[in-house]
């Protein structure tokens, strides 16, 4: 097999003689240069080296000893080291040259494409010009690495990487394994394809696969409230225009949250002794 055939793989070859830059390694009928910024030790003639193969910017076959985290037809967790608008993202295999993940790969709107540091699931694809890139892993082959949840998971917070994006929701593969759904009303907004998320499981389905919720518990987000109101109040030295009686359409205008969840902050506030109402008004209480 020639070794343009072989691009994307590991191979052993004899390395047939060494140059100032490198060593040339043949399979007994090609040559191809192991540059020596590519080599992990150093070679004499004859000797056999473990290779990976991959093509060069300018499309010719160049080996490196320094081997990837994966090649054609095995998946990896990979990093995102660069983006480029119009062309896709480039991901860190662990070697000198970086892969392509094609812009006809990734989600159509652009706001939720992976950015540096995110990681996907993926492995690396060759075309029919023998080039490298990277192609994200599908439903059944996450499903082949993943774990199953049990009802003892219920609640629990958890943490993983967006693999898919849609829509109706957003695919997750967490820590633990398991492989979960985020509906478009269980998240704040949409997480990006390879973001690290936290959520919780809010089901477990009989198949062991999880739905979770990015939002904030209950309890959670009326401290977030209260928070917010208070620091209102004291931005306007502890006096502010809005009760529990104030109008909706002005609660929602200067908090963004619905008047009942207004009502409740305001609730915890004054339980908490932090604040007292006053007809229209309401004060921050005196220490």
């Amino acid at each position: 097999m020639a070794l343009i055939e072989q691009v994307g793989q590991t191979v052993t070859l004899e390395v047939a003689r060494t140059a100032a830059y490198g060593y040339f390694l043949t399979d007994g009928e090609e040559d191809v240069l192991l540059h020596s910024n590519e080599a992990a030790e150093e070679y004499g003639e004859g000797d056999k080296v473990e290779v990976f193969l991959y093509p060069d910017s300018h499309g010719r076959v160049v080996a490196t000893s320094k081997m990837p985290s994966i090649k054609a037809g095995e998946y990896g967790w990979l990093k995102v080291v660069d983006t480029k608008a119009g062309v896709g993202v480039f991901l860190d295999i662990g070697i000198q040259k970086d892969i392509l993940l094609g812009e006809e790969d990734l989600p159509v709107h652009k706001s939720i494409w992976p950015t540096v540091g995110d990681m996907v699931y993926a492995t690396i694809r060759v075309n029919r010009q023998y080039r490298l890139y990277a192609k994200l892993a599908t439903d059944p082959v996450i499903q082949e690495i993943s774990s199953k949840a049990t009802r003892s998971d219920f609640n629990k917070n958890v943490q993983g990487h967006i693999y898919r994006t849609a829509k109706v929701g957003s695919w997750i593969y967490t820590i633990e394994g398991y492989r979960g759904f985020i509906h478009e009303s269980q998240r704040a907004e949409e997480p990006r394809l390879g973001q690290m998320v936290e959520g919780r499981i809010i089901d477990v389905k009989e198949d062991g696969t999880v739905n979770v919720s990015l939002l904030a518990r209950k309890q959670d987000a009326l401290d977030e409230d209260a928070a917010s109101i208070y620091d209102y109040l004291l931005s306007r030295n502890g006096a502010m225009p809005f009760n529990d009686k104030s109008q909706a359409e002005d609660i929602q205008e200067r908090f963004g949250i619905s008047k009942g969840a207004f009502k409740r902050a305001l609730g915890k506030l004054m339980k908490d002794g932090k604040v007292y109402q006053e007809g229209a008004w309401t004060y921050k209480k005196e220490e």
